[in-house]
């Protein structure tokens, strides 16, 4: 969850939200992701879309049994989609998304019957750290926009 908690901060100094995501197999990092959506002008470049197109390229695959995914908020029903199809095992996320979420909030996807693949999920990981990364973002926008 570090190098997530990294990408998230990384993404923070970019201007982006900050949320990470780190593809893992084996105890080695295939892929890591902050969110792109500002910079690529693209609504579907989030931490874990980026990380997961990243390791599968990487691995040649489209599917990744055996990947674990670290993130550092919970993801929202599009990244519950892509973690589904790529058959991820295992989700650890950071941050609840009470608004956006999809795990635990929201759609709960993985629970849905038309759900093809549910990873592991184990929430609340390094949720504090996370929540106020996205705290302090947040709350410096309403501070540009006020």
């Amino acid at each position: 969850m570090d190098a997530a908690l990294f990408e998230a901060r990384a993404a923070f100094d970019r201007g982006e939200v900050p949320v990470g995501a780190v593809v893992v197999r084996d105890g080695e990092i295939l892929a890591k992701a902050g969110n792109e959506t500002r910079a690529g002008c693209d609504p579907t470049a989030h931490a874990e879309i980026l990380a997961i197109r990243r390791a599968a390229n990487r691995l040649g695959a489209e599917r990744l049994p055996g990947c674990d995914l670290y993130v550092t908020l919970e993801p929202c029903a599009m990244c519950a989609g892509a973690i589904s199809f790529a058959r991820i095992r295992r989700l650890y996320f950071g941050a609840r998304d009470e608004k956006g979420g999809a795990v635990e909030n929201g759609a709960r996807f993985f629970h849905q019957p038309t759900c093809h693949h549910a990873p592991d999920v184990y929430p609340h990981l390094a949720e504090a750290e996370s929540a106020e990364l996205l705290r302090r973002f947040f709350e410096g926008l309403r501070d540009r926009e006020a």
